[in-house]
């Protein structure tokens, strides 16, 4: 792999997730991975409508966010990268991190999954991360 400035990596993995857009999207029969990642991993705190009210609230110290007011909390602007972060554990937003290191947990998946496969696993985890924020943009209460 080419070594390159980080923004120039994100710059392109912004692109490549605005350019795949539609196709994660397809409302008509075809998967939504985003939606499926969200459904799987966060609903539970945040509920399925992702405000905050999942079966699993009551057990934490601190009750889940609202993720559908992320853009109206950060001045009518989705924040990709803060979102993105604390996804994959770099973020902040979560205090004593209450909520699960999903960067950590892809790569051991993609470890058991690709077990014999050569694979790139941060490839692995940038896009599950990004198709969960792509579907968290699309919830967002504008």
């Amino acid at each position: 792999m080419m070594k390159g400035s980080k923004a120039g990596q994100w710059a392109l993995g912004i692109a490549v997730a605005a350019a795949c857009t539609a196709a994660l999207a397809q409302p008509k029969g075809g998967t939504d991975f985003g939606k499926r990642e969200y459904e799987s991993n966060c609903a539970a705190c945040h509920g399925v409508d992702g405000k905050g009210n999942g079966p699993y609230n009551e057990l934490l110290k601190r009750p889940a966010s609202d993720l559908t007011t992320l853009a109206r909390r950060n001045n009518g602007v989705f924040p990709i990268q803060r979102v993105y972060d604390v996804i994959d554990g770099g973020g902040t937003g979560h205090g004593t991190r209450d909520m699960p290191v999903w960067g950590r947990e892809y790569r051991v998946r993609a470890g058991e999954h690709y077990m014999d496969t050569p694979y790139d696993p941060e490839v692995y985890v940038r896009t599950r991360i990004l198709s969960l924020v792509d579907y968290l943009n699309r919830l967002q209460a504008w």
